[in-house]
């Protein structure tokens, strides 16, 4: 029945199926980035009677991109990130317009999200000297030293999504959101005392939008970008091998045999 709803659809709107399966990637990119920023940076606020730490804020952004990727992951595969993207191009894994479409929905998606947070945050809870959730390197921490910082730490991360889309992992699909959100929380835990660990341009451009400060802005574009960009072609020129169709079914076989052996 739904089949026949969404054919009818495509006929009334005159609507080639790739052109839905673009739009729903754009909403889905949109509504995971807006999730990762709201969740995320509702997390970064202190109050008197709930004072955070940063264990509790890097835990809570791992959280929300664990929530957006298990939400929209079998959708668009939940990027939430600029740099995510520029990787999985370079991986052969979206087209340069798909790779646009992603980019324009998770920009649109972090600005919506940080908006919808001071909507409903009271004020008070907004006034922080650099702006509530903006990405800033330590005052020890100099130029060179940030961007250093977020392009290994970037690369760190598009080396864990090369390795889940590794033909070879085709099928450990299964605990993904998991395993991306705990990656996120590592990263976070280590590089965010210096420099906040963004690894993700849209998490930073909205909240420096809003709050109009884009005092070092370009570290969180120039590093994450390069940073994903060369991991990902490095990646793809050294470790990635593809599967023969025989080794999998082979493969699978044998973890039947093992199963029944088990059981």
């Amino acid at each position: 029945m739904s089949r026949e709803c969404l054919n009818r659809c495509l006929k009334v709107f005159k609507m080639k199926a790739s052109t839905l399966d673009k739009i729903s990637c754009f909403l889905a990119e949109l509504m995971g980035t807006a999730i990762l920023v709201f969740l995320g940076c509702m997390g970064c606020v202190k109050t008197d009677l709930f004072p955070n730490n940063h264990l509790q804020i890097i835990l809570n952004f791992g959280f929300a991109v664990l929530i957006a990727i298990q939400c929209f992951g079998c959708v668009s595969g939940a990027h939430l990130n600029p740099s995510v993207t520029v990787a999985a191009y370079i991986y052969d894994l979206v087209s340069l317009p798909m790779a646009f479409v992603y980019f324009v929905g998770q920009m649109l998606g972090g600005f919506i999200g940080y908006g919808l947070l001071m909507a409903l945050l009271p004020p008070s809870t907004l006034n922080v000297p650099n702006g509530l959730c903006v990405t800033l390197p330590h005052s020890e921490v100099n130029n060179l030293q940030a961007f250093g910082i977020e392009f290994v730490a970037t690369g760190i991360l598009v080396i864990v999504c090369c390795g889940v889309w590794d033909p070879r992992n085709a099928k450990h699909h299964d605990s993904v959101a998991i395993r991306f959100g705990l990656a996120i929380a590592c990263l976070a835990c280590a590089a965010g005392p210096f420099t906040g660990a963004s690894m993700n341009p849209a998490r930073s451009f909205a909240p420096a939008l809003w709050n109009g400060n884009f005092l070092k802005h370009w570290i969180y574009w120039l590093a994450p970008l390069s940073g994903a960009g060369i991991t990902a072609i490095a990646y793809k020129t050294v470790f990635r091998r593809e599967v023969v169709e025989a080794q999998v079914v082979s493969d699978e076989k044998l973890r039947q045999l093992e199963d029944v052996q088990l059981s």
